[in-house]
């Protein structure tokens, strides 16, 4: 099985989760957030699948450095926008599988989905 794997390479959630598909001999494609960019595409299709409440991360610092007008009244359409234009709030990894999608990283939903 190969997966899309999207993140930012030192993020230490992404460290752990590349790690986890490292042991277990699963191949992806790592999809590098700050050189790539954020396909609006992408986030919109993820959205729709998870929402974008769990798609956007607002626990981190990247979101609560921004400017309180741009993350008031947020709904799905505000929030494509926001997360192309500041990758770092998106919540990691976001993983694109044969049949799934996995937003952030539980190792026991990663092995029921993964294997």
């Amino acid at each position: 099985m190969s997966i899309d794997f999207h993140g930012i390479p030192n993020c230490d959630t992404v460290k752990k989760a590349r790690v986890w598909l490292d042991e277990r001999g699963i191949g992806y494609t790592f999809h590098d957030y700050k050189k790539v960019g954020a396909d609006p595409a992408k986030l919109r299709k993820w959205i729709a699948v998870k929402g974008w409440e769990t798609v956007l991360n607002r626990r981190g610092s990247a979101f609560r450095k921004l400017d309180p007008a741009q993350t008031a009244d947020l709904d799905a359409e505000k929030a494509v926008p926001l997360m192309q234009a500041n990758p770092s709030t998106i919540k990691r990894p976001v993983v694109e599988y044969p049949g799934g999608l996995l937003v952030g990283f539980d190792p026991a939903e990663w092995a029921a989905k993964l294997g």
